[in-house]
């Protein structure tokens, strides 16, 4: 009998929704989560983001795609721009699942160099799938580039992860 892969998610939820957001489309969030599921084995997908009330629908949105949310406080800046760096927080408990030996393998959402250490950490123990970057190759951090680990763009699943605009009705009344 084939044991079933363990394998988490560590997604940066603000870099995921700017860097799909900068290819031009909008990513469906219920499709995402099964497909890491289907792709890489995904048993839990953790999104670190931050903490604004106005966003509580979005976030049990998420909660209800199956994905488990890890939140950090927001300050805000002059301009009345919220910032949540969820960098820190996302290392850390990667580092920590990691140390207690409850996942097979670690992927990691992010185009961001900043989790190159945590890359070449996870690449030390055996512990890493693959980077899932949602920016152009050419954008994606020559840091995380460097470490040598595998690296997928989120942008070439775009028809499958997109979000679907239904067709207008034709003239009949029929879709």
């Amino acid at each position: 009998m084939q044991q079933k892969e363990n394998n988490f998610a560590f997604i940066d939820g603000a870099n995921l929704h700017r860097g799909v957001k900068r290819l031009g489309w909008e990513l469906d969030y219920k499709r995402f989560r099964v497909w890491l599921e289907d792709k890489y084995k995904i048993t839990k997908a953790y999104i670190f983001i931050g903490l604004v009330p106005k966003n509580k629908d979005l976030y049990t949105y998420l909660q209800e795609c199956g994905f488990t949310l890890i939140f950090k406080e927001v300050i805000y800046e002059v301009d009345g721009k919220a910032k949540g760096n969820c960098d820190t927080d996302l290392v850390l408990k990667a580092t920590q699942d990691t140390y207690e030996n409850v996942f097979d393998k670690a992927l990691i959402v992010s185009s961001d160099g900043d989790y190159a250490g945590l890359v070449k950490f996870l690449i030390e123990r055996n512990k890493l799938e693959t980077i899932l970057s949602p920016a152009t190759e050419k954008k994606c951090s020559i840091l995380l580039k460097r470490t040598g680990a595998p690296i997928a763009y989120i942008n070439d699943q775009k028809n499958i992860l997109m979000v679907q605009k239904e067709k207008a009705p034709d003239g009949d009344g029929t879709p």
